[in-house]
């Protein structure tokens, strides 16, 4: 029996191969597509080498295996399972005294392992590589387009001048009725260029030669010693400009550079920042406690009032107004001009100390937000990676139930739950970035729902208890 049972489970997980590998590659590539239809528009056009649009697509893929492999992990265990109790497999199984849940134990160490490889990727891998990623969009975003004239459209891409051509063939790169305008950059007179033809020659990706043919210059000569400001006219059969396109050039910079961002980090930096965010409102704190509104001063001390610097408090005190406290009142003093001033005082020293209250508060509001994201990250690094489990002990009994092991029944149930469980996250994740909920909450309440049920439909399959079983009335 004890061979039997080691076959049959070496039999279901391969059977989970095939539909994982499918599925997970099937969704990469959606993935994939997705992430190109929404930055297809910022990478044409701009002369980018296909190396660098090449590795930020393999930078861009890492955050795609860590979504696809938990959805992947539940289309396969419905199939494999549902397939396994459509071929009445089960019921074999049961008649030979073998309890189901031993064809579960293995698939669900398997995705335990699978867990564990997918944290250690989450954690280590993914940061790196949207930092990456990020590092290389925004040189993207930053690049010049390419060189580009168009006919009867102004160009100025190349700082310090700007074109105009009437006409442009394209096959011989061959150009018709050239206006150029010059600026006074670089050493440069300005200057105003107007040519019949003209041809462009590359001089490798950093410079480009550009041949007017018949036509006239006017450079204004700006004021120089003893010398007026003058407009030289030139005429020239043939006159040949060099182009700097260096900063047209894709220019790489270097990602450690950059500051990184919670989608960038590792848990252990995350956590060092954390902590260091909690001494800050620490720090906060202690200085709103350590500066109190009012500055206290004795009443019997006979020395000067801090708001009456030239008055010596009286020898008696008017007990029936007197307050018990450490701060001066203004029924202490006789005049009203006195009184009056306190109150001015305190009054000023009430608002002040309450701009400085509402100054603090709202630091330790941001600082207590940004512990927030940055937990919710650490959650979110284990709790999507943790979805292989769940998915496990959901799917097992799900698939089991179903009686069915074709793709079209595990699409459909798993379209149901991943858009329920993805929906949950991307709210879960948004309560808890606004405190509304705990990072916890918010990242593993449907994985702790959802495992609840597994399990719940696991001991029914194995033992037929039912919930309904808790409300019925025994004798």
């Amino acid at each position: 029996m004890g061979k039997f049972i080691n076959k049959l489970q070496l039999d279901l997980l391969k059977r989970h191969v095939f539909p994982f590998l499918f599925c997970f590659f099937t969704l990469m590539f959606l993935l994939l597509m997705q992430f190109l239809i929404l930055h297809i528009d910022k990478l044409i056009g701009k002369d980018i080498p296909l190396t660098v649009i090449a590795e930020l697509i393999i930078t861009n893929l890492a955050y795609m295996v860590v979504l696809a492999a938990p959805m992947a992990v539940l289309v396969a265990t419905l199939m494999a399972y549902g397939k396994f109790s459509e071929l009445n497999e089960l019921t074999a199984l049961r008649s030979s005294g073998v309890n189901p849940l031993n064809i579960i134990k293995p698939v669900l160490i398997t995705s335990g392992l699978l867990f564990v490889g997918l944290a250690w990727f989450s954690n280590n891998v993914l940061p790196e590589a949207n930092q990456k990623a990020r590092s290389l969009f925004i040189d993207i975003r930053v690049k010049k387009p390419g060189f580009d004239l168009k006919p009867n459209i102004f160009y100025d891409g190349i700082e310090g001048y700007t074109f105009l051509v009437e006409e442009i063939d394209n096959e011989t790169d061959s150009l018709y009725n050239i206006t150029l305008f010059q600026e006074p950059k670089n050493n440069k007179d300005q200057a105003y260029i107007i040519a019949e033809k003209g041809a462009l020659v590359s001089k490798g990706s950093q410079a480009l030669e550009m041949h007017l043919i018949n036509g006239y210059s006017l450079s204004f000569i700006p004021p120089r010693r003893n010398v007026d400001e003058s407009i030289e006219r030139n005429a020239f059969q043939k006159h040949i400009m060099t182009l700097d396109l260096s900063d047209l050039a894709f220019m790489r910079s270097d990602p450690s550079d950059r500051n990184q961002s919670d989608r960038t980090m590792g848990a252990k930096a995350m956590f060092a920042v954390v902590d260091s965010l909690n001494k800050e409102i620490d720090q906060q704190v202690n200085t709103l406690v350590e500066n109190p509104a009012l500055y206290p001063i004795n009443a019997d001390s006979r020395k000067e009032s801090f708001f009456a610097p030239n008055l010596v408090l009286p020898d008696s005190t008017r007990k029936a107004t007197y307050v018990a406290s450490n701060y001066l009142i203004p029924n202490q003093f006789q005049k009203v001009g006195i009184q009056q001033e306190l109150v001015k005082e305190s009054i000023r020293q009430a608002k002040q100390y309450k701009s400085k209250v509402e100054s603090i508060n709202a630091n330790v509001e941001w600082r207590k937000k940004r512990i927030n994201r940055f937990l919710v990250e650490i959650h979110k690094k284990l709790s999507i990676p943790f979805a292989c489990v769940v998915f496990i002990l959901f799917g097992a009994p799900v698939g089991i139930m179903t009686k069915q092991g074709n793709f079209g029944m595990a699409a459909l149930i798993s379209t149901v739950v991943l858009t329920f469980y993805w929906i949950s996250l991307i709210q879960g994740e948004k309560l808890a970035d606004r405190m509304y909920i705990s990072p916890f909450v918010g990242m593993w309440t449907f994985n702790i729902v959802l495992s609840l049920a597994g399990i719940y439909l696991i001991i029914h399959l194995t033992t037929g208890f039912s919930i309904k079983d808790l409300f019925t009335n025994r004798d």
